[in-house]
């Protein structure tokens, strides 16, 4: 093994530590437990041209609470996030085992009793909730 690093390269000794670092846990939607009533914020890649016309790769956040899960933990499952921006509700649905998420993170948990939040769009009270830590 001694032999191996003492022969390699300076270039190639930093590729091998860029494969380790790759090797790192990725996002793993099925360790999470997804489900309505959670506040959780989605980070998405985005992919985009910049003036000089080369694509450049940014991360998104979306912060809001889970009002759907659709399809379990299937390859197709999402989740419909909702959150109000300058006073106008904004919806978007994320399909889980994308690979353009990056992660999702949760922050809060609602006490909530329906699977489907969609009566949300027009309530104007707010749901109990508890801080995860």
């Amino acid at each position: 093994m001694s032999e191996k690093t003492a022969k390699q390269t300076p270039k190639e000794a930093v590729n091998d530590e860029k494969k380790v670092s790759s090797e790192a846990p990725k996002y793993d939607p099925r360790t999470l437990n997804l489900r309505s009533g959670l506040t959780v914020r989605v980070h998405q890649k985005i992919r985009e041209n910049n003036a000089k016309g080369e694509m450049k790769e940014r991360v998104q956040v979306f912060e809001g609470r889970i009002i759907a899960m659709k399809h379990g933990l299937e390859p197709g499952a999402t989740i419909t996030v909702r959150k109000i921006s300058e006073g106008i509700g904004v919806e978007k649905i994320f399909p889980i085992f994308s690979p353009n998420i990056d992660k999702i993170e949760i922050k809060k948990e609602a006490k909530v009793r329906r699977s489907k939040l969609y009566f949300l769009r027009d309530y104007k009270k707010r749901l109990k909730e508890k801080l995860l830590g």
